[in-house]
């Protein structure tokens, strides 16, 4: 994927703003505070599922709403200095859910892991407010080194089915990875990308809270196969006429 100096410019801004914020990733020890964050989770995981059929079954039966849930304990551990009992709450949030998630990721407002099975959330990911991703997402590392080594994730992203975000990377706010992409570079804001490696294609408006569309998502690859074969039609039209013009020519000849 190929940036101009502008939007690399303006994807640095948005991130040292991401990161200059205050992420929800500590656990609440208000009772009161504890119930309107979980309230809050509830109602937006109503809102982005249309399965979803009543506030008791969202609370039971929703493994995303379980791993945050647990998230929050092992986070709250890890930021005070007990990190192997954070890790076995993470190890236990895995069989219990299916979800991986390091007791060192930072966690905004409202993330909705929706199925979840096979999530895998690396130790130095920032993920934003507002988030949905799907089964078998990875945001992975690319370093063997201990730094920031995981992708930033914006507000309001959606993380189709199987993508995979490797390295330290940024994703803009209200950019859409397709199901089954690799991304491996910045994504800019509004960006949708597609494809293995990850590749732009056009920036969609600045869009609704709730668009659960991962799957029907623009084609670079056909969009360019298409215009090539175009294209060739359009030369193959010219080579007959040129012809149909030769043989004209041959024919007055005497």
């Amino acid at each position: 994927m190929k940036g101009t100096s502008a939007q690399r410019c303006s994807n640095n801004q948005a991130q040292e703003n991401f990161q200059s914020r205050r992420c929800d990733t500590c656990f609440c020890y208000d009772g009161e505070k504890m119930l309107n964050r979980l309230k809050q989770y509830v109602d937006s995981i109503m809102q982005r599922d249309p399965a979803a059929k009543n506030t008791l079954e969202v609370i039971l039966c929703y493994p995303g709403l379980h791993a945050i849930l647990l998230h929050r304990i092992a986070h709250a551990l890890n930021r005070n200095g007990l990190q192997l009992l954070a890790r076995l709450i993470s190890q236990f949030n895995r069989s219990l859910t299916g979800i991986e998630i390091h007791p060192g990721a930072k966690v905004g407002k409202r993330l909705f892991i929706d199925h979840g099975m096979g999530v895998v959330i690396g130790e130095t990911t920032e993920i934003g407010d507002d988030v949905t991703m799907y089964q078998n997402v990875t945001l992975g590392g690319t370093s063997m080194e201990k730094k920031k080594r995981h992708p930033t994730i914006g507000s309001n992203v959606v993380i189709g089915a199987g993508a995979k975000i490797l390295g330290n990377v940024w994703i803009g706010n209200g950019a859409k990875i397709g199901a089954g992409s690799l991304v491996i570079k910045d994504v800019p804001e509004n960006m949708i990308v597609v494809g293995i490696p990850a590749r732009e294609t056009h920036p969609e408006r600045p869009r609704a809270l709730i668009d659960l569309e991962h799957g029907d998502l623009p084609d670079p690859i056909a969009h360019v196969t298409r215009g090539l074969l175009e294209r060739i039609e359009s030369l193959e039209r010219r080579i007959q006429d040129l012809e149909g013009k030769l043989e004209n020519v041959q024919e007055r000849k005497p």
